[in-house]
């Protein structure tokens, strides 16, 4: 496995002036969220107990913990693919477990960038103190287990579907709702929000944490990433044991 990262983090970094490029371009995207939160907050203040403080650590846990799953993990949002074009042939001739070369396969610098802005957003507008780091530190862990177990199962049903569709739709839609506090939904929308798309383990939930410190809270969070995670492995799993071959040799 570190063999396949270390591969991996030299062909990201083979052509520097891309690697900049798409880090930057995180940057500016990132920024503009900022800008957007800032003046939404300058304008109606307070929204169901959300301020622009809140707000703006929302930010900072979705863009950390997307940015690990999506940019160290980078083949995570690409498994509904890479099942359905026949790609994990060439994973599955290596003598390494099937997941952990396919998850330890690509680094996407785009989102390293999101990566590098999260943990900078926190620093500057976070308060960080020993205490609100090791909180931080525990949601974006949380977050990064629900999202990644999340596009993994969604991606995981290729394996019966044979579409790579569904991987696509389930990570734009949690991440989109990822991107707001969850308080501002109401009803049946916000018990989906906690249940069949969780987005609210990635960001609403870590910022609470922050906000005010709440074990029973802490405990959720925990549960529902040992959950998702789990899911989203076992259902890998099951599905590649009925895998049939797409008879292409190509780099997974």
């Amino acid at each position: 496995m570190r063999a396949t990262f270390r591969a991996a983090m030299l062909e990201s970094w083979a052509n520097r002036r891309s690697f900049w490029t798409q880090l930057a371009a995180m940057f500016v995207n990132d920024i503009a969220w900022v800008a957007f939160w800032v003046l939404f907050f300058e304008e109606v203040g307070e929204v169901r107990g959300w301020a622009r403080a809140d707000a703006l650590m929302l930010l900072a846990v979705i863009t950390t913990a997307a940015g690990f799953v999506l940019g160290v993990t980078g083949n995570v949002r690409r498994v509904a693919s890479v099942i359905a074009d026949g790609e994990l042939d060439a994973a599955l001739a290596l003598p390494t477990p099937t997941l952990v070369h396919l998850l330890a396969r690509r680094i996407e610098p785009v989102n390293i960038g999101d990566l590098v802005f999260g943990c900078l957003l926190f620093a500057l507008a976070g308060d960080p103190t020993p205490a609100r780091i090791a909180v931080f530190a525990f949601g974006v862990v949380t977050a990064v287990f629900v999202y990644g177990g999340f596009l993994l199962a969604l991606g995981s049903l290729a394996f019966r579907t044979g579409r790579g569709e569904v991987g696509e739709l389930g990570f734009h839609a949690v991440t989109m709702l990822a991107s707001y506090p969850v308080d501002i939904f109401s009803g049946p929308t916000k018990f989906v929000l906690y249940t069949v798309v969780p987005s609210a383990f990635v960001s609403s939930v870590p910022v609470r944490l922050l906000d005010s410190f709440d074990p029973q809270w802490a405990a959720l969070g925990a549960g529902a990433a040992l959950l998702s995670a789990t899911i989203g492995v076992v259902s890998f799993q099951t599905g590649l044991r009925r895998y049939t071959s797409g008879a292409a040799w190509t780099r997974a």
